[in-house]
């Protein structure tokens, strides 16, 4: 394997984790009525998002000129990735708070314990009485795990086929993919909600960087750039990319006061002289 095909296969196991760690959370949560119905919805959500890339995937790599596909996905690619390194930064630097998996999970079994455990509506589609569903089925947590599954997972669908139709790699892309959807999967599974303990903004700065500098070099490639090196020039671009990233966070850490010095900051009391 080529050191630019290490790369993509990392990138998108890394853009698939932290997508299928918010996803998982989204299931756990819904999981709290009906595990049945939720892993029903996750599992449909799933076909849903198979057949979307074999959909628009194949034709992709079959039907539009490289040289064109690499400029308008290499752009997808690059603002994607420059997202990803906004939100990443800003929380590395402590500008936003970090993304917190226990905190949603918590948020999400409460609204869902609002609706109750499955309602039949009432006349003219209002509220009606309180009903458990036969088999343990729960319409709501088949719902919220089917869009939680199927909107996580339109991102990743978005880099499998970007980068996979990018370097005629779909078959690579889809299988990372897989990898890190099952790898999340079973790690769930043995640490149930003990999602807060997986370096998910690490991650994204990661991905993030290595998203950014394909988008680059395929914007440059599709545009008839010669680069240095050909594919190894992806290398020099991550490190240039990672380099220019610390180097952000590191300054507005320096420009971000910290909880002492908020607290040391005096306060003016009302009649003090000016």
């Amino acid at each position: 394997m080529t050191s630019s095909t290490v790369l993509l296969a990392l990138a998108v196991f890394g853009a698939c984790a932290v997508e299928a760690v918010e996803a998982l959370t989204i299931v756990l949560a819904a999981g709290t009525r009906s595990w049945r119905s939720a892993l029903e919805g996750a599992g449909v959500a799933v076909i849903v998002l198979t057949a979307i890339v074999g959909a628009v995937g194949v034709p992709l790599i079959r039907l539009v000129p490289i040289d064109a596909l690499r400029v308008v996905i290499g752009a997808l690619l690059l603002v994607v990735g420059l997202q990803w390194l906004r939100k990443a930064i800003l929380r590395a630097s402590g500008l936003k708070a970090l993304h917190d998996e226990d905190a949603i999970y918590a948020e999400t079994v409460r609204e869902l314990g609002h609706q109750g455990p499955g309602q039949e509506p009432g006349p003219g589609g209002g509220g009606g009485s309180q009903v458990h569903r036969p088999g343990g089925r729960d319409p709501l947590a088949f719902t919220v795990a089917f869009k939680g599954v199927l909107l996580e997972g339109l991102e990743v669908v978005l880099v499998v086929i970007s980068l996979g139709a990018s370097a005629h790699e779909l078959p690579l892309a889809s299988l990372s993919a897989a990898a890190a959807v099952v790898l999340v999967a079973a790690v769930g599974a043995v640490v149930a909600r003990q999602l807060s303990n997986v370096p998910e903004n690490s991650i994204k700065i990661v991905v993030g960087v290595m998203l950014t500098s394909f988008g680059t070099f395929w914007i440059g490639e599709g545009a008839g750039i010669d680069w240095p090196g050909s594919d190894l020039w992806i290398v020099a671009l991550v490190g240039a990319a990672a380099l220019c990233t610390a180097a952000t966070i590191r300054v507005l850490r320096a420009r971000t006061p910290s909880a002492d010095q908020l607290l040391a900051v005096p306060t003016r009391t009302p009649g003090a002289s000016k």
